[in-house]
């Protein structure tokens, strides 16, 4: 039996979802996001979220990105 690895479970799986709701402790935002496994990933792009309403999209991956109060 194998035992769960505890730093992967503070890991976001990278473009595993299409949307996802940011702070602004996560500022500047950037996908994939820090904590994303990034072996099945595109480069690190920057996204201007809060120049953009609050809203922004990932050219590459089209994951969304909606910036909470």
């Amino acid at each position: 039996m194998s035992r769960p690895n505890p730093a992967a479970e503070r890991t976001i799986p990278a473009n595993a979802e299409n949307r996802y709701r940011v702070t602004r402790d996560d500022l500047p935002l950037s996908c994939p996001m820090p904590g994303m496994s990034l072996w099945n990933s595109h480069p690190k792009v920057y996204l201007p979220i809060a120049e953009q309403g609050g809203h922004a999209k990932c050219p590459y991956c089209g994951a969304e990105y909606a910036l909470e109060a």
